[in-house]
């Protein structure tokens, strides 16, 4: 059975002081829509955890830099809530834009620190559009517990960041990235690969794969990412905009994984920007 679709905030918290007076705890998985496997593996993590779940969609228009972005961004309302059914979601909340961003609306969320660099540096704005509308998703559904992929782990860090910093009572959850067998990172933006690319796109994960066995046995940063970033070019990708490694705890960038750290890049194929991390322990 589908879960109800709420397009007002009035809706969403009539729904959320019924279940608040009941005792319930609540999880928010929060979109931007175009759902696959990662995001349902983020809704069964949300259901395993909370007495109720709202899985909520919402093309945030804050964080996009390039309009073109934005107007190609997919958007699948009837399709994603199909896929959510089978998980047993208890809503599923599609905003309009007035009721994120109402008229006159002023205020703007801006997290320094770890949204500075990696694609805060290539995407002015974007870390302030996420920052904004995970505040207002947040307070709107009072959530408990807020699932995230640590795919996009650069905005995990900013999420939980700005929870910390303005004391809002939610725990962040960041779950494992969810790959195709070939390795790929899933992320709606695949969709937009031409099939003749699609077959390219795994060597980015192959690469970061690479560089994290090298850098756990010891190998300096320098080295190591110039490899990555040549199999990377040498795959086919036009351009490699970013591929750094940073520190798990703050994204501090390391020249060698002396704590846990984390690889990130962010690349471009086909006309589509990619982007992917892993996870590097301590060599």
């Amino acid at each position: 059975m589908s879960a109800p679709i709420l397009r007002s905030l009035a809706e969403l918290r009539a729904l959320r002081a019924a279940w608040r007076a009941g005792g319930a705890r609540v999880a928010v998985v929060p979109t931007m829509g175009a759902l696959h496997a990662g995001h349902l593996s983020l809704a069964a993590a949300a259901k395993a955890a909370a007495d109720r779940v709202i899985v909520t969609i919402f093309v945030n228009p804050r964080q996009f830099n390039d309009p073109g972005d934005l107007a190609r961004y997919p958007r699948t309302e009837a399709r994603d809530a199909e896929k959510l059914a089978p998980l047993g979601v208890d809503a599923i909340y599609v905003p309009a834009p007035d009721q994120i961003y109402p008229p006159g609306f002023a205020t703007s969320i801006s997290v320094t620190g770890v949204s500075e660099g990696l694609c805060g540096a290539h995407r002015p704005g974007h870390f302030d559009g996420v920052a904004t509308v995970v505040t207002k998703l947040l307070l709107q559904t009072g959530a408990d517990c807020a699932f995230f992929g640590e795919k996009d782990y650069q905005q995990l860090m900013v999420v939980r960041r700005l929870v910390r910093d303005l004391d809002i009572p939610v725990e962040i959850v960041g779950c494992p990235t969810v790959r195709e067998p070939d390795g790929l990172a899933l992320s709606s933006r695949n969709a937009l690969l031409p099939g003749d690319v699609r077959a390219v796109a795994p060597a980015l994960y192959r690469a970061l794969a690479g560089a994290g066995k090298a850098l756990e046995a010891g190998a300096g940063a320098g080295e190591a990412l110039a490899g990555a970033r040549a199999a990377i070019l040498d795959a086919g990708f036009a351009e490699v905009e970013y591929l750094e490694l940073r520190a798990a705890a703050d994204l501090a960038p390391l020249d060698a994984a002396v704590v846990p750290a984390r690889l990130l890049v962010a690349a471009h194929l086909g006309g589509v920007r990619l982007i992917d991390n892993i996870p590097v322990a301590a060599g």
